[in-house]
């Protein structure tokens, strides 16, 4: 227990309509916001992506939300902070080519000295890939296309020169420069599955799942090392597990506030499809909910379990007032509690 523990605040570049109500957060509220998260002493920062609104939000809210390009408000973010890691949760690698997301993560990690976290997936809405491909998205298999992208970026933060047949995408003697700063570059993969596991293993430097208990994060935590053992790579793996986060001065106000926020409308019409076969009612096993001293035993519980950071911590607020009020507070009771 002695390796430090780090927290991320989930920021809104794609959760409007989704993990939040619209409207909630301008971009310019994104970046100051982050700036605050610093001040406050969160490790990180971390963003989505989504291209195009789905039209159950569009159904609910009769509007549309405003989804931020996370790369951009990242290097806005980098130019006002000095020690935040600046991470994705998750970038959605299919909805790009492999030789410009590459050169993009490079410059990034240069503008940010290093601070670079990449969190990367496939995309959960087949719907983006329609919007966006058109046609075509119906011959496109995700899983295919994202290995191959980041087998692609991996050879070309590696290699000096890059030529790659693959089913989407041809590269012919790509030169790619300047590397990015960090040598291993730091990948996070998202997803509880076992590929997403094996891809940890291969590229990454993180694990990044989401709306898991600390039973099931244990679980994954076993596997990884053995899939490291297996693979002959040394078990350094982040455990960034994803979680909303509902802090209250008593365990009956903090459920309360979850059970009125967006974030639980949210993961409930998830039910049937990203959370299959998980109850949205079964949140406070699922994520940080409680008054500071039970949040603390809870992040004591997966601590012990393997997690090494929160990441991406979404404040079940409806308002960005409300959620800075919460930062505040649990910066004074839970950071404070670690930085002892």
């Amino acid at each position: 227990m002695e390796k430090k523990v780090n927290f991320g605040l989930g920021i809104a570049t794609g959760t409007e309509g989704l993990m939040y109500p619209i409207p909630y957060a301008s971009v310019r509220e994104v970046v100051d916001i982050s700036i605050l998260a610093e001040k406050l002493g969160f490790d990180s920062v971390w963003g989505n992506d989504h291209i195009t609104t789905q039209q159950y939000v569009y159904d609910e809210f009769g509007q549309q939300p405003r989804y931020y390009a996370p790369l951009l408000t990242l290097a806005a973010i980098a130019e006002h902070t000095t020690t935040l890691k600046l991470a994705t949760a998750l970038l959605v690698i299919p909805f790009r080519n492999p030789a410009i997301v590459a050169k993009e993560l490079s410059t990034l990690d240069h503008l940010s000295n290093g601070r670079l976290l990449v969190g990367v997936g496939l995309g959960a809405y087949r719907e983006e890939f329609e919007a966006e491909f058109g046609d075509k998205a119906k011959d496109m298999v995700r899983g295919k296309l994202f290995d191959e992208s980041i087998s692609m970026i991996h050879r070309i933060f590696t290699e000096e020169k890059v030529s790659q047949t693959g089913t989407y995408f041809d590269l012919k003697n790509i030169q790619s420069f300047p590397k990015p700063v960090q040598s291993f570059f730091p990948f996070y993969f998202g997803g509880n599955s076992e590929k997403g596991l094996d891809r940890t293993v291969r590229y990454g430097r993180g694990w990044l799942p989401f709306d898991l208990t600390v039973d099931e994060i244990a679980a994954g935590v076993t596997k990884l090392r053995e899939k490291c053992e297996a693979a002959g790579r040394e078990y350094d793996i982040d455990v960034a597990p994803q979680f909303c986060i509902s802090i209250g001065r008593t365990h009956e106000e903090a459920c309360k506030k979850f059970e009125q926020s967006q974030v639980y409308k949210h993961t409930i019409s998830l039910e049937q499809s990203t959370l299959k076969g998980k109850k949205a009612s079964d949140y406070t096993e699922r994520n940080l909910v409680g008054s500071p001293d039970e949040i603390i035993e809870r992040i004591e519980a997966y601590r012990a379990a393997g997690v090494t950071t929160f990441s991406a911590m979404i404040f079940a607020n409806n308002t960005i007032e409300d959620t800075r009020e919460d930062m505040q507070f649990f910066s004074e009771t839970v950071i404070a509690h670690y930085n002892k």
